[in-house]
């Protein structure tokens, strides 16, 4: 059972954390005039509302908002803007993701600590304290992972799916289509989410007036894809010099789909390197074993 002394000090700590807790919630905190300048731009204004999902909002989007509030910026790490951009993750939903799943870390440690105590364990204090800090540290940077692995994912499939749609384009300008007409019909082809994407930032540049080349290329530095410049570029010099195009679209699907080609292998390569390792393993301990009874006999008097 616990003793009067860890009572005490678990008694004064929640009440310590209940009043530093109060003392936050009454405290008026001064925002950071960047960030807020920042989400106020229109071009921010724009990229954000366009990947913000309408339907309601949620309770992670809520306490995100709070811990933004509340919380230093300092806590929240490294900006992942273009892996949310890309997976179409709001930025406060993700961060209130991140509070809930350190909450659960946080609630998870003092329970365990305290089933052990009614069935008659004996832990010394810092344990269940420590536990507590490590996997709600833990846990809160969990998201961050999760993000870049789908993210990484999302923009692999996304350059795969961007080389049918160069070929698409190079079709539909050698058919003498202009090129907002090009990349809108190439766009209209496909369903999956990345021809769906480009379909929304083309017909978004169509309603503001906007060039599709230059939106593209927003698109592409919001995303983190450069392939995606490298067709703006392309389509740049063809709207505004009238050049042919053609050859240099059909030329730059080619050497994605080599670079794309060039990874698997290297890919394949490397798991094919770790599956020799036990091959090896295994043919060491076969030749142990041949070994073994020889060298016992010679050793034997």
């Amino acid at each position: 059972m616990m003793t009067g002394l860890q009572l005490a000090l678990v008694g004064g700590g929640l009440l310590g954390g209940g009043v530093s807790l109060a003392v936050v919630r009454l405290v008026r905190v001064r925002p950071d005039l960047a960030d807020v300048v920042g989400r106020l731009s229109p071009d921010q204004g724009g990229r954000a509302g366009r990947s913000v999902d309408l339907g309601g909002v949620a309770p992670a989007d809520r306490l995100g908002r709070w811990g933004v509030r509340m919380l230093p910026a300092a806590i929240w790490g490294r900006p992942l803007d273009q892996e949310l951009a890309l997976l179409r993750i709001p930025l406060m939903r993700f961060y209130g993701q991140k509070l809930l799943v350190a909450l659960v870390g946080g609630v998870a440690a003092p329970l365990l600590s305290l089933l052990f105590v009614v069935l008659g364990w004996r832990l010394p204090l810092l344990l269940p304290v420590g536990a507590t800090a490590l996997l709600a540290a833990g846990l809160f940077l969990l998201p961050n992972h999760n993000v870049r692995d789908d993210a990484q994912r999302a923009r692999s499939e996304f350059i795969r799916t961007l080389g049918a749609y160069i070929d698409l384009v190079a079709l539909e300008r050698s058919s003498g289509s202009g090129p907002r007409q090009a990349l809108e019909v190439a766009a209209a082809v496909g369903d999956s989410w990345v021809f769906r994407r480009l379909r929304e930032e083309l017909a978004y540049s169509s309603w503001s007036g906007e060039q599709p080349w230059d939106a593209l290329r927003r698109l592409s530095y919001d995303l983190g894809v450069t392939e995606l410049a490298d067709l703006a570029d392309i389509m740049r010099l063809s709207g505004e010099e009238g050049a042919q195009v053609y050859g240099q679209l059909r030329a730059r699907s080619t050497a994605m789909r080599t670079a794309m080609l060039n990874d698997e292998v290297a890919v394949a390569n490397a798991v094919g390197e770790k599956l020799s390792i036990p091959m090896s393993l295994l043919g060491v301990i076969f030749l142990v074993i041949l070994v073994t009874p020889a060298l016992l006999r010679v050793m034997a008097p």
